[in-house]
């Protein structure tokens, strides 16, 4: 199981407030705690204002490299700012880039940036549309995606399908819809990864731990790859 630790995002709070007050002591504690709990890609999410998004981004790098050699995931929905994030050589070693999909030219403009390198790139099953809550369509978007990927020359080794797991509490058969999902994905492209957020399965609900860890053991038996997630949660960890 590759573990992407989540725990590096401005949409918790209290990195939230330490990227504004630029408290390089909280990020590089988060990465370290994360790198020795097994992490095998630390998420960067600065999720702030576009406007200062890449300031934040590159702050959030430099924190990070300066405590651990874990790759890291650099993650954006702007497809611009990470290709200038990767074009720039701000980061040091190879590691994801999150993410793709097909609401526009995402992956025209992130695939050929990182083909015949060893970058992994996350692609999300969503499009124009926003994500369907149907699976069909979800494996429709995964196999555009992957068709691309290798159209580009991105090595189908290092893409990682996420469908979009959806909240149990308003979609009951989402844990089911992600299995089926998962599946039909590798049936397409074994050598592709599927991977996923575990936790928003179980948004909304009591004892999420629970379920987060019992869904993920389902996830696994169906053939999930690698997990955004908590590494240093006991829980999750002894699950997998």
């Amino acid at each position: 199981m590759i573990i992407i630790g989540e725990k590096i995002n401005g949409a918790i709070p209290a990195v939230r407030e330490a990227i504004a007050g630029r408290d390089s002591e909280v990020i590089r504690q988060r990465a370290i705690a994360q790198a020795e709990a097994g992490a095998d890609f630390l998420d960067c999410a600065p999720s702030t204002a576009t406007d200062v998004e890449y300031e934040a981004m590159v702050w959030l790098i430099e924190q990070i490299q300066s405590v651990t050699q874990t790759p890291i995931c650099i993650d954006s929905p702007n497809a611009r700012l990470l290709c200038r994030i990767l074009e720039e050589g701000r980061v040091a070693r190879p590691g994801m880039v999150n993410s793709v999909n097909e609401e526009g030219d995402k992956c025209e403009t992130i695939f050929p940036v990182i083909a015949g390198t060893d970058w992994n790139v996350v692609g999300l099953t969503c499009d124009r549309e926003g994500i369907p809550a149907d699976v069909g369509r979800k494996v429709d978007i995964a196999k555009r995606i992957i068709d691309k990927a290798d159209h580009y020359g991105v090595k189908l080794s290092h893409l990682h399908i996420d469908p979009c797991v959806m909240a149990l509490a308003t979609m009951p058969s989402s844990m089911a819809d992600f299995e089926r999902a998962i599946m039909e994905i590798h049936a397409y492209a074994p050598e592709v990864k599927v991977t996923g957020a575990i936790s928003n399965i179980s948004f909304d609900m009591p004892a999420r731990k629970y379920v987060n860890c019992n869904c993920m053991a389902y996830a696994i038996r169906a053939g999930l790859d690698s997990a955004i997630m908590d590494p240093c949660s006991v829980d999750m960890r002894s699950t997998i």
